[in-house]
């Protein structure tokens, strides 16, 4: 069996001869992983028998993507966004937003004379489309986009003091998730689109659910028909306690969950299985805070 084809299968719901595993590193992590293992770089997808290959296009590949030898160096983004190395991560060290007037916030425009390159990273993987299963992640979409470019206590204090702005770039930031993943569909065999953005916290969401669904939702619902339309699969990842508006994602079309994040309130794997296996597939449940980090070997 491929792993396009245990892929396939486990969407499907139908037995497959194993899991399906889907990792993906830090490329500083990747190398250094294969360096203390032995592996071959052009090797590792297979020793490791991960069944999905799939490149950051949108944000997340200014932050995870691109890397740097030292501390203290950096780069600009298409976004604007400034990332600094600290601590082997690119974190941000100045959001273009951040301090900008209302004329400059809704004269700000996102970066879509500069889709065709970000969608070249996708080049290295189109030629294993037919033994892995393909992915294209535009993440993030839509709110934790926002964090980046406003800051993420700016981005909190407009939707409740200044909706205009939030809702000006929420729009402004759809309309680029949807350009970009429909390019993607047209021009790439994908399996699946992800999408994604953070809205969930250690105990709850960061915003009311009833907020996410006035400002977010329905352009989350546009940004999944991008996949849909075209007859694939669509994940959605956000970290923390999300259970309050995981109905609200299955309504509009989502297929696959991730991470499950086990130790927020409402995210049991077990039991999140046991009220939603039936529309969703979920990736992910192990938890990485504390067992993974800090317990013994015969505890994981």
């Amino acid at each position: 069996m491929t792993s396009k084809e245990r892929m396939y299968r486990a969407l499907q719901k139908k037995p497959a001869d194993r899991i399906p595993i889907f990792m993906w590193y830090h490329p500083e992590t990747f190398q250094k992983l294969a360096h203390a293992l032995e592996i071959p770089l052009d090797s590792f997808d297979l020793v490791m028998c991960n069944d999905v290959k799939q490149k950051w296009v949108g944000n997340n590949y200014a932050m995870e993507g691109i890397t740097h030898e030292h501390d203290g160096e950096g780069h600009t983004d298409q976004w604007g966004i400034e990332w600094v190395r600290q601590g082997g991560f690119n974190q941000i060290h100045k959001s273009p937003l951040e301090n900008a007037s209302e004329k400059e916030i809704f004269d700000y425009r996102f970066p879509a004379e500069h889709i065709d390159q970000l969608l070249k990273s996708m080049d290295t993987i189109i030629p294993f489309s037919k033994e892995y299963f393909i992915g294209c992640d535009i993440s993030p979409c839509l709110l934790e986009l926002l964090f980046r470019i406003r800051g993420m206590e700016n981005s909190f204090l407009d939707t409740l003091a200044s909706p205009d702005i939030s809702n000006n770039l929420l729009l402004k930031a759809a309309t680029f998730a949807i350009e970009i993943g429909e390019k993607a569909c047209n021009k790439f065999p994908l399996d699946w689109l992800w999408t994604g953005d953070d809205v969930g916290g250690q105990q709850s969401m960061m915003l009311s659910p009833e907020l996410w669904r006035s400002m977010i939702k329905p352009h989350l619902k546009n940004i999944f028909d991008v996949g849909k339309k075209k007859g694939l699969w669509v994940a959605y990842h956000s970290c923390g306690a999300i259970s309050p508006i995981i109905p609200d994602l299955i309504e509009i079309g989502l297929d696959v969950l991730n991470p499950i994040q086990c130790n927020c309130p409402g995210m049991n794997s077990i039991e999140l299985k046991k009220e939603f296996g039936k529309e969703l597939s979920f990736m992910g449940g192990v938890d990485t805070q504390h067992l993974l980090p800090d317990g013994t070997s015969n505890e994981v």
